[in-house]
């Protein structure tokens, strides 16, 4: 019967974790990732897209720790939310599952871990005094930040037809991902009132979310 070199076989699940991480992250930051999927313990899941979130954080039942991040992602917002989930285990990991999932102590463990990938080896040039802003006090969604949303949308392989709530002139019509049809209205704070179609009722949409225009 063969004898199999234990560092061998190491080598080689490794090679292969590689050659999958680097399909979705910066070159540069695939071993620092790695290696901290490999210290957390956790399993990450790379998943179809989903519409409503970036990414996401679970512990199973069995305890063990579970992350999904979209496939679709562009490499940058790809690594920004693979370390935001791994920020949510390792801050419940270090103050307990009572605290607020986006609350102090997931910012300052997000701060923590984020901050050895924000150079230019790992973002362009463009990216780093906005994620330079966006960490001084990072958001639930890096979504929620408009202008570092949209200077990472430039980075998307995947370009549509869609537009930006902000770009629209108001009182337009326009269509969401699950069809639903909002007029625009004004513009409160940061945020612009949009009134449902078919129900009257009103909501608040981030500038920078995407929208298919369908009348001015």
């Amino acid at each position: 019967m063969p004898t199999v070199c234990f560092s061998h076989l190491i080598k080689l699940i490794f090679a292969t974790v590689d050659k999958i991480l680097i399909k979705y992250l910066p070159e540069r930051a695939v071993k620092p990732c790695f290696s901290l999927i490999e210290e957390t313990g956790v399993h990450l899941k790379i998943v179809n897209e989903r519409v409503t979130r970036h990414g996401d954080y679970r512990r199973l039942p069995s305890g063990r720790h579970q992350i999904t991040v979209n496939a679709t992602l562009n490499k940058y917002r790809f690594l920004i939310t693979l370390i935001h989930e791994i920020a949510h285990l390792v801050a419940f990991e270090k103050y307990g599952r009572r605290i607020k999932p986006h609350g102090a102590e997931w910012k300052h463990t997000f701060q923590y871990l984020m901050v050895p990938y924000i150079r230019p080896e790992i973002f362009p040039n463009q990216l780093l005094p906005l994620l330079a802003r966006h960490f001084k006090n990072p958001k639930a969604s890096s979504s929620t930040d408009a202008r570092l949303s949209i200077a990472l949308q430039q980075f998307d392989v995947q370009h549509t037809d869609k537009t930006y709530v902000f770009q629209i002139p108001s009182g337009s019509i326009f269509r969401i991902y699950n069809g639903k049809l909002f007029k625009k209205g004004n513009k409160r704070v940061k945020r612009y009132e949009c009134v449902e179609v078919t129900t009257g009722r009103l909501y608040l949409f981030q500038p920078n979310a995407e929208v298919e225009l369908i009348k001015e």
